[in-house]
């Protein structure tokens, strides 16, 4: 109810100029009141944070998939999934790291539950509007930074000074100690390893892929699950072991909870793997889009025979604009076959995002950058179903399609605050059970 009402007076009561005026101090506030209203949850129960721009949903997975198998209660709140102890759905707020209450009544239910660990995915978003104050956190772990929410933070440089500040916010909590979990691969590691100089009562502790390579390889010996199949997900896997391993987690148990793990839906998701290939993907930036056509390129099943067809968008309302054509480039290079759709085009013209895509693809008539690619084959399909049964009408036996930009996202946003349920998964089985 409270609740309801603060929505109610944001939207109705409050002009949008004084809102937007006095937006922070007012997030501060709500922050501050549902601590108190929930009575201080996080005094009583280990909370962990994951942020970086990829990999937050997988890692954080990764790490409650560690601490149940070692037998540890555990509750999980990431942009798919809210967990605690037995109780498991759908995170329904739309939003990864949800505001007003809804952290501390999450961390109230965790504690109440006997969950032992409260794990969260920290967002930029989520740390500009104080929904990471007034919790008592434990251990912070930094996995990655690039370019992503430019517009909306201003500057690169304000994007990763978000996510310093959650690291900065760690050095003053009140836990008996506190952890500091950095990847040392990443090039903006140093600007995390400073914020956690000459704290009180810290251990920092820097992992990087290669500290895993041995147990991964003899996991793909053992069992080769699809979701190491993506190479990025090493990274994801080195980062939930190093947390774990302070929480006294043993090696054993580590590689059994990964052989155990299934993946997450519309994360590197295998639909089909014959007569050819059928993958949906979240990715959404440009290194992350690289990163799932190279992998798929680099698959054994992938032969000189066989072709790279890409479905993909590019999110509206504003955000990111400059990535648009960088992604068009990055799929010209590395697709055969590529059809442009709509992603979430919110307030936005998607046939404007889609010519803003276009305009990174080399021209046909022009010799393609490194020769070596092939001058891929562009289609614009607006409606983003016949764009899917198109790519999928296209591909041949060794093939592979990859549908890229929701994953498990369950709506399609539209101007005007309208949207459209969709399943990029659930889109894909229907059309190929129509096609067999």
């Amino acid at each position: 109810m409270l609740e309801r009402a603060l929505r109610f007076f944001e939207r109705y009561i409050i002009p949008k100029s004084i809102y937007r005026l006095g937006q922070s101090p007012y997030h501060f506030l709500l922050a501050f009141l549902g601590n108190l209203f929930y009575g201080f949850p996080s005094r009583r129960i280990r909370v962990v944070g994951v942020t970086g721009t990829k990999g937050k949903t997988t890692t954080l997975e990764l790490i409650d998939a560690m601490l149940t198998a070692s037998g540890k209660r555990t509750a999980l709140l990431s942009s798919v999934r809210r967990k605690v102890g037995e109780r498991d759905g759908k995170n329904s707020s739309e939003n990864t790291m949800p505001g007003r209450f809804a952290i501390q009544r999450f961390l109230r239910e965790a504690v109440d539950a006997g969950c032992e660990y409260a794990l969260f995915e920290v967002t930029s978003e989520g740390v500009t509007k104080h929904r990471h104050r007034f919790i008592q956190w434990d251990a912070a772990v930094f996995l990655n930074l690039t370019p992503e929410h430019v517009e909306a933070h201003g500057s690169f440089e304000n994007y990763r000074e978000a996510k310093l500040d959650f690291f900065r916010y760690l050095r003053r909590s009140k836990k008996q100690k506190k952890y500091f979990v950095i990847n040392s691969d990443d090039t903006h590691a140093s600007y995390f390893k400073k914020v956690t100089e000459k704290v009180l009562r810290a251990e920092i502790i820097l992992f990087n892929r290669d500290g895993v390579s041995r147990l991964m390889d003899s996991i793909k010996k053992d069992s080769n699950p699809n979701w190491l199949r993506a190479d990025f997900n090493i990274e994801n896997a080195a980062a939930a072991r190093a947390l774990t391993k302070l929480f006294g987690v043993k090696d054993e148990t580590v590689r059994d909870a990964l052989i155990k793990f299934k993946g997450l839906r519309g994360r590197m998701d295998f639909v089909q793997k014959e007569p050819f290939a059928a993958v949906v993907d979240y990715a959404h930036t440009p290194v992350s889009l690289r990163a799932v056509y190279r992998n798929l390129k680099e698959q054994p099943e992938f032969t000189k025979s066989s072709r790279l067809i890409c479905v993909l968008g590019s999110c509206g309302g504003g955000r990111d604009k400059w990535k648009r054509p960088k992604i068009g480039e990055i799929a010209a290079h590395y697709c055969n076959e590529i059809i442009l759709t709509n992603e979430d085009p919110y307030d936005e013209d998607p046939n404007q995002i889609l010519r803003e895509i276009k305009s990174g693809i080399p021209n046909s008539q022009q010799p393609h950058p490194a020769g070596e690619f092939p001058i891929p084959k562009v289609y614009v399909v607006l409606d983003r179903r016949e764009a899917i049964e198109k790519a999928i009408f296209l591909a041949r036996k060794g093939d592979v399609v990859v549908i890229t930009g929701k994953g498990s996202e369950e709506w399609i946003h539209l101007a005007k605050r309208k949207k459209i349920p969709w399943d990029d998964r659930g889109t894909v089985e229907e059309i190929l059970s129509k096609t067999q």
